[in-house]
């Protein structure tokens, strides 16, 4: 039986980190809503929790696609509603997220500012934004941001894409 494992991303819209993660092989469950870091538990930011299974999709790869589907190395004046994080659950996991980002930043030219951050709360999303982009691709919105995130999916990450958007 295969364990499986969380961690929340945010970065940009919940809705197409979402769509993001949904569309991957190995992810079990995405929870969209809006995370706070453990040391500030009021100061909520759009965000997922992904739930996947190790052995079809490893942490590594999450991130790496989570890096690249985001404004990943870019502070804006958003960012307070679109934290580039990274929540780890478990205390274990901060040093492998470091590994991971130190691995990964050799695949950008410009420093990543994706924080590591213990995770402290979550609020779901209203039940009509959950699974927003599957529920109908072609809402304006949904053409114009996520499909050119799931787009790069297929063309940099097609092993891991679910045959649902094939």
């Amino acid at each position: 039986m295969n364990k499986v494992f969380k961690v929340g991303f945010g970065g940009g819209c919940h809705w197409c980190t979402e769509a993001v993660f949904m569309a991957l092989n190995g992810v079990e469950k995405v929870e969209q809503g809006f995370i706070a870091p453990k040391e500030n538990p009021t100061d909520f930011s759009e965000a997922v929790i992904v739930h996947y299974n190790a052995a079809v999709i490893s942490l590594k790869d999450l991130v790496a696609i989570h890096l690249d589907t985001h404004k990943s190395t870019e502070n804006h004046s958003m960012r307070n509603k679109y934290r580039s994080g990274i929540y780890f659950f478990k205390q274990a996991d901060e040093l492998v997220l470091k590994g991971i980002m130190t691995d990964v930043q050799q695949d950008f030219k410009t420093p990543l500012i994706t924080a590591i951050i213990p995770f402290g709360a979550f609020k779901s999303s209203e039940d009509r934004f959950q699974n927003y982009y599957f529920s109908d691709t072609e809402k304006p919105f949904c053409r114009t941001h996520i499909s050119p995130k799931i787009k790069l999916l297929k063309e940099k990450y097609a092993k891991h894409v679910s045959a649902k958007v094939q």
